[in-house]
């Protein structure tokens, strides 16, 4: 579980608190909700006091609701721009689903990125981009959620270190993190 926790659980931090300034009260689209970060996105917004709308597959809806989300939008079935305006759209999937977040942004929102910079601008917005930086004081505030109970880990798949390979080359799409177990 520990090993599943630092770069999801800072990226998720890092994004909404460091560099999209959350606060209560405000809306976050979190896509893929039901992923490592994701889920991590939805349960950090969610403790902060924000309204949260996880993204994902139809697959994903039970999941993404169960980590918090308080509604969900199925990318394959759903129409994305139903969701309106948020005051953060944390973007984990980037290509058409990044672009068209741009145009949900309410003004003086924030397009957060971390799949490389947006290619479309929120209107009166920012779009930020950052890779995950170790953080110690940040890393101890998630790991304080995660004993206390106000955060879960999301673990996909457990392998030893012999199926390592193939677990991190799956032919199938896993959501969650998937762990290598070095020791028996």
């Amino acid at each position: 579980m520990g090993a599943s926790l630092p770069i999801s659980g800072l990226t998720a931090w890092q994004g909404l608190f460091e560099h999209g300034r959350l606060q209560a009260g405000q809306s976050v689209l979190a896509h893929g909700a039901a992923g490592a970060v994701g889920s991590m996105v939805t349960q950090l917004a969610r403790g902060a006091g924000a309204y949260v709308i996880g993204t994902g597959r139809t697959a994903d809806r039970q999941k993404a609701l169960d980590f918090g989300g308080q509604e969900f939008v199925d990318l394959e079935n759903d129409a994305l721009e139903d969701v309106g305006e948020v005051d953060l759209v944390f973007d984990v999937i980037g290509g058409d689903i990044g672009r068209r977040s741009a145009g949900l942004i309410r003004a003086g929102g924030t397009l957060m990125s971390v799949v490389g910079p947006p290619e479309a601008q929120p209107a009166d917005g920012l779009a930020i981009d950052f890779v995950v930086e170790p953080d110690r004081a940040q890393l101890s505030e998630i790991v304080q959620r995660v004993r206390d109970g106000r955060l879960r880990t999301n673990i996909g798949n457990v392998a030893t270190l012999d199926d390592a390979v193939t677990a991190l080359n799956p032919t199938e799409r896993r959501t969650g993190k998937t762990v290598i177990r070095v020791r028996p």
